[in-house]
């Protein structure tokens, strides 16, 4: 005789269905599609401090040097510096001894990011990756474009 396992009280059945299985992947996977990017942009939101923070303390530098000698030219601030930043390579050109422009170039994960400011503290940012918006009057700190 043959009996119906469906209505037998003494067989528990446990586990988890396919359709439980596939709906709990399509809910990790929306999850997943919404974190990787907020996640990317958190993490090269968080290394734009790297060149905004150099470029500020080289202009310290650069400053403190003109107030002793009169000019920006052979500045020891002024010299390219490779080795700082591990996101960001600085470069100085001191046009003349009452000009310069720092200039901060993102390498690696932050390529396309370029950050400058000059004698006169004008922050400006000259490029930045596609979907990051530049800006004329401040460091962009974030993809719209504020500061």
């Amino acid at each position: 005789m043959l009996r119906n396992l469906r209505q037998s009280p003494s067989r528990t059945v446990s586990g988890f269905t396919l359709i439980e299985l596939m709906i709990a992947v399509a809910i990790i996977s929306i999850l997943a599609a919404v974190a990787i990017p907020q996640y990317r942009d958190y993490v090269t939101r968080g290394r734009i401090p790297d060149a905004t923070s150099g470029l500020a303390s080289k202009a310290v530098l650069l400053e403190q040097y003109y107030q002793d000698n009169r000019t920006y030219v052979n500045a020891p601030a002024c010299a390219n510096d490779t080795t700082t930043s591990r996101y960001f390579s600085f470069i100085c050109t001191a046009s003349s001894a009452t000009a310069f422009t720092l200039t901060a170039t993102g390498t690696g994960a932050m390529a396309n990011f370029t950050y400058t400011v000059n004698q006169a503290g004008a922050k400006v940012t000259t490029s930045a990756p596609t979907g990051w918006a530049t800006n004329a009057t401040c460091w962009v700190a974030r993809k719209d474009g504020t500061c």
